[in-house]
């Protein structure tokens, strides 16, 4: 089976004739009404909108098969996905962070540093997370100058690991910080 891509997620039930908030995960929010059936996390569950309309800040979507409010709260919270394949394609310096999950990771010497493991966004940027040969976990910016080569044919991206952040480097304690009262 191809990799499933997360596109939207479910959320709280929208008025009482079956209607569900969704949120989208797409740069245009009604692809999701082009890529046909969406399935649940496992592929075990298909989900295929009826209608989908124009909120605030997410769609109300019906599905096919959901009449009731009871059947709608049913499905908060499941995430919607698609095979990659449905996807459109990209152009020659486009790609879609799916794409990146288990590249190699290395350093702008060629030295290895890792996988890339995922690509968050808590709401101030993206974030490479890259799970190095030993050690924690890093947690980077996914800026250019951070990461200032995608090469996808070729299985890696390049990181320029960041210097240290003044304030950050060891110093003598200040008056008041690291003593006993």
């Amino acid at each position: 089976m191809s990799a499933l891509i997360c596109v939207a997620r479910i959320g709280a039930a929208h008025g009482v004739r079956g209607a569900v908030k969704l949120w989208t995960f797409t740069e245009d929010p009604f692809a999701v009404k082009r890529y046909g059936p969406l399935l649940s996390k496992d592929g075990r569950r298909q989900f295929e909108l009826a209608q989908v309309r124009e909120a605030k800040d997410h769609l109300v979507a019906t599905f096919k098969g959901v009449t009731t409010r009871d059947e709608a709260e049913r499905l908060n919270g499941i995430e919607l996905y698609i095979a990659r394949e449905k996807l459109p394609a990209t152009d020659e310096d486009e790609y879609y962070h799916a794409d990146l999950i288990g590249l190699a990771a290395v350093t702008t010497n060629g030295d290895a540093l890792g996988r890339v493991l995922a690509i968050h966004n808590f709401g101030a940027g993206d974030i490479i997370e890259i799970a190095p040969l030993k050690g924690a976990t890093m947690l980077l910016p996914f800026s250019n100058a951070v990461v200032p080569a995608v090469d996808i044919a070729g299985g890696r991206v390049v990181i320029e690991l960041p210097g240290e952040i003044e304030g950050d480097a060891p110093s003598a304690s200040r008056p008041g910080e690291g003593r006993d009262p």
